[in-house]
C-alpha cells in the first residue's frame, strides 16, 4: 500500500543557509511561510550530539519526540561520546570530537550547526529551513549539538547553516530538547490536518 504523503512547513520569507544572508525580522503575527499550502519533500532528519550519558529525563524526553517525529519523517538520534582520548587539553579533546562528528556526515547531508554565534532564530524560521534543505536535493537534514566546549572547525565549515535557538547558554541536553520540542511542533502544528486528508492508495 503506497502513501501519499504531503507536508507543509511554516516559515520565516527568507533562507537561513549560509550562502543567503542574515535572517528576515521577525515576521508579524499571522504571517505564512512561502511553504503554506505547498507540498514539501519530507526528508530523513537525524540529531548528532557530544557528550556524557544523557540523564534519564532527557533521554526520555529525546524517546518520546523521536516516536512523535517518526509519524512525520524517518528521525535518527546519534551520541557521540565526548572527550573520546580522555584528554584534559581542551583542545585536543575539541578536535577529537570534531573528527568523531565530521566523520557521521555525509556529503550530500544539509548540516544544521546549533552555535552560540549563530543566527537567532523563531519557530517558524526552523520550519522555513527545513523546507530550504528539502529543496536543496540533499538526502538527509542533519542537525549537530556540539559537547560542552562547543563544535570543531571542521563541523563549523561543513555547516549549510548555523543557527541558536536562544540568546541564553543552554546545557547541551537542554537545547536537544527545545530542538526536538520545535521540529514537532512545526510538523504536527502544519502535517495534522493535512494528514487527515492523505491519499491512500491500494
Amino acid at each position: 500500500m503506497a502513501i501519499s504523503l504531503l507536508r507543509c512547513i511554516c516559515g520565516a520569507q527568507h533562507s537561513l543557509s549560509k550562502d543567503r544572508g542574515a535572517p528576515a525580522p521577525s515576521p508579524p503575527l499571522g504571517r505564512r511561510s512561502k511553504y503554506s499550502g505547498q507540498s514539501v519533500r519530507a526528508m530523513p532528519m537525524r540529531l548528532l550530539t557530544v557528550g556524557k550519558k544523557r540523564s534519564r529525563g532527557t533521554q526520555l524526553l529525546v524517546e518520546e519526540y523521536k516516536e512523535k517525529l517518526g509519524y512525520y519523517c524517518d528521525f535518527e538520534d546519534t551520541l557521540i561520546r565526548s572527550n573520546p582520548k580522555l584528554t584534559s587539553d581542551v583542545k585536543v579533546q575539541v578536535e577529537a570530537e570534531d573528527m568523531a562528528m565530521i566523520q557521521q556526515l555525509k556529503s550530500d547531508d544539509f548540516v544544521v550547526v546549533l552555535d552560540e554565534n549563530g543566527k537567532d532564530v523563531i519557530s517558524e524560521q526552523i520550519a522555513d529551513l527545513i523546507g530550504d534543505a528539502g529543496n536543496t536535493g540533499s538526502s538527509r537534514l542533519t542537525f549537530c549539538i556540539g559537547g560542552p566546549y562547543g563544535l570543531g572547525v571542521q563541523v563549523r565549515k561543513r555547516a549549510d547553516a548555523t543557527i541558536r535557538l536562544s540568546s541564553l547558554v543552554l546545557n547541551h541536553q537542554v537545547a536537544l530538547v527545545v530542538l526536538m520540542e520545535q521540529l514537532y511542533r512545526q510538523d504536527e502544528n502544519l502535517l495534522g490536518d493535512l494528514l487527515v486528508a492523505t491519499c491512500f492508495k491500494l
